[in-house]
């Protein structure tokens, strides 16, 4: 069978994406999930939207594959290739710019049969002209309405459409940005498209996390469960063990992590009683359920939570209801940028100036640990440390043993 640029399943591509270039561009010896005629095929097709921004490197092992995009030079994200790219038969061409044609005025409405009968006239003259019954042409009639490009309107048993008004863009600065900076960015992507002129370059981006893209179908589900108030059923897949399975959940909030770029939902699992996050890009489809009658006091509960979350674990290690966690960092009066950074990465902690030399950090989270990698940034400052789960604190202080032993300094013990 010969090889086809074009899709039709997405989250086929969603995965292909993240095997080739989130995880780790796999050589074909390596990719063990489809044949190896598979992995020729995906690796052809991502080549032909990002081959710009492929690299690659010559190491011992063979040929390292990459991608290097340069934000000084790539304003948009390269990956929304992936989203415009979809596959249509000869017949779904034919119907898509005949029935447009014959509602190019929005004002303009007509029944099924009415339109059935104007598209066998337009192709009428040709020599071999294709045919479409009235099933086919109202099951397409029915993916517009769907996709909001037709809309239908019934006047006593019969259903008539007409296309829907073209409308004006977006001020196109703020789509330039949203489509680089917001969840399902693509839609602002697909908007800029749009448009005839656009002057860009307002917007580079030092932290520019792309992979979110991949999930931003699954994103407009969640959104859209959520304006509705509704639960989901949703399939998460646990990549160590390579296993699917199903969760009925009410998605309350999306997080999206300013470190790593990586996107959260927090939703609420009444199989647990609790509020918990879950990565998106583990979220393999959403299918929107039922109404949620108790949709506004569970959102209610986890703005409760907010000032007590440092990321996005709602549970404690030690089992405490809350955490308790404080350390104090020392510096020259030279050094009050110290300070400055404390201040602006506190997050839901508070800042204590002790004196012009010292500042003490406290915070009463649901997860301590969730904060020791940043605290670890502080360290030969730190003059104390403490914390209401004691194995965490004793693990802090060993780590800190350890590391004045393997420098073979001494004072470690003090620690």
């Amino acid at each position: 069978m010969a090889y086809s640029e074009l899709i039709k399943n997405f989250n086929r591509i969603r995965d292909y994406m993240r095997e080739f270039y989130v995880y780790g561009f796999k050589s074909r010896d390596e990719f063990t999930k489809k044949s190896a005629r598979s992995y020729d095929d995906e690796r052809r097709r991502l080549e032909s939207w990002l081959g710009d921004y492929m690299r690659f490197r010559q190491t011992s092992d063979g040929k390292s594959v990459f991608i290097s995009i340069d934000s000084r030079v790539s304003r948009h994200n390269p990956l929304y290739a992936a989203w415009k790219t979809k596959s249509f038969t000869d017949g779904d061409i034919t119907l898509h710019f005949i029935i447009f044609d014959i509602l190019h005025d929005p004002e303009t409405t007509i029944s099924l049969n009415d339109l059935t009968e104007s598209i066998d006239a337009y192709l009428e003259s040709f020599q071999e002209p294709k045919t479409f019954d009235q099933s086919t042409v109202r099951k397409k009639m029915q993916e517009y309405v769907k996709e909001g490009l037709i809309i239908a309107e019934r006047k006593g048993k019969t259903v008539y459409y007409r296309r829907t008004k073209d409308s004006s863009l977006p001020n196109l600065d703020a789509l330039d940005f949203f489509s680089e900076a917001s969840p399902c960015g693509v839609i602002g992507s697909y908007l800029l498209d749009k448009a005839e002129h656009h002057e860009e370059g307002y917007f580079a981006f030092k932290h520019h996390y792309i992979t979110g893209v991949m999930d931003g179908e699954i994103l407009c589900n969640v959104f859209e469960a959520m304006a509705d108030k509704k639960y989901i059923t949703m399939e998460t897949i646990n990549r160590h063990k390579d296993r699917i399975s199903e969760n009925h959940v009410v998605p309350l909030r999306i997080m999206i992590s300013s470190q790593s770029g990586r996107q959260y939902l927090m939703a609420y699992t009444p199989r647990f009683h609790r509020i918990t996050s879950f990565r998106t890009d583990n979220i393999v489809s959403v299918r929107i359920d039922d109404v949620c009658d108790q949709f506004d006091d569970l959102r209610g509960k986890l703005d409760e939570m907010m000032p007590h979350l440092w990321g996005v674990s709602t549970q404690s290690r030690s089992g405490q209801h809350l955490e308790h966690i404080e350390f104090t960092v020392q510096y020259a009066v030279n050094e009050t940028h110290i300070y400055g950074r404390l201040e602006r990465e506190k997050r839901c902690g508070t800042v204590i100036k002790l004196d012009d030399h010292s500042t003490k950090f406290v915070a009463d989270v649901y997860d301590a640990s969730e904060l020791v990698p940043w605290i670890r940034t502080f360290i030969c400052r730190i003059t104390h440390f403490e914390c209401s789960d004691k194995a965490l604190e004793e693990q802090f202080k060993s780590d800190i043993r350890q590391m004045y032993a393997l420098y073979g300094l001494e004072g470690g013990e003090n620690n």
